[in-house]
């Protein structure tokens, strides 16, 4: 196990999910599903297959048989994730602050900040600096691309080119993120502006995050366990 990372994975079949979130990701535009990739990337783990498992996540619907194992285990740890992250009571005291100019983005803009917030804090959760962290993971992508949906290798240029998981560390890079996301939506969302929540209430999220992530670490430990 590398020092990215504190988890790793033990054998064993895979456990369905038996509760369902409050926060409906299926509400949202599929291309937004969910967008806190670095928490994703990182929560794998050391294992390379098992990270393009959770990043490709969002494409796959059923059972993802025709994968290899460990992308498999991957595919099931983020849902596992999205379904843990939505049902969480921090996580939703967050999104009420958006709801209201957000609506059912309200989450999707809760993982930008979350991502911004593990890039920001990098140090305190990896001993690998985040650039190394990053870099490696675009190059496994680019690897592994036959393992990879239709929505990840579009997407995946894009990611490289503009270095969406290290620009996640700055306040200007989550924005341009935000806009970006808000212009796929022909400007229905407003995510654009919703940097603007982020730096009113930024000890908030910052404090509500550390408390979640210790949290959702533990949980996936567990989930880890089990698969």
């Amino acid at each position: 196990m590398s020092e990215a990372s504190p988890l790793s994975f033990g054998e064993g079949p895979g456990v369905r999910l038996i509760y369902k979130p409050k926060f409906c990701r299926h509400k949202t535009n599929a291309y937004f599903r969910s967008m806190n990739f670095l928490a994703h990337i990182y929560l794998s783990g050391d294992n390379e297959l098992l990270k393009i498992g959770n990043f490709i996540a969002d494409g796959i619907h059923g059972k993802p048989d025709n994968f290899p194992p460990d992308v498999q285990k991957g595919i099931i740890l983020h849902r596992h994730i999205d379904t843990y992250t939505d049902a969480h009571p921090i996580f939703r005291q967050g999104t009420k602050r958006l709801h209201a100019a957000y609506h059912h983005y309200a989450g999707v803009i809760m993982d930008i900040y979350y991502d911004h917030f593990l890039a920001k804090n990098w140090k305190e959760y990896s001993n690998i600096p985040l650039g190394d962290f990053v870099n490696a993971f675009y190059q496994s992508l680019q690897d592994n691309y036959e393992l990879l949906t239709d929505r990840a290798k579009g997407m995946m240029p894009h990611m490289i080119k503009h270095d969406w998981l290290g620009s996640y560390a700055t306040v200007e890079g989550i924005s341009n993120i935000l806009k970006q996301m808000d212009h796929r939506t022909k400007y229905r969302s407003g995510m654009g502006n919703s940097h603007k929540e982020l730096l009113e209430f930024y000890n908030h999220y910052e404090l509500e995050f550390n408390e979640f992530f210790t949290d959702i670490i533990k949980s996936v430990k567990e989930k880890m366990a089990v698969m």
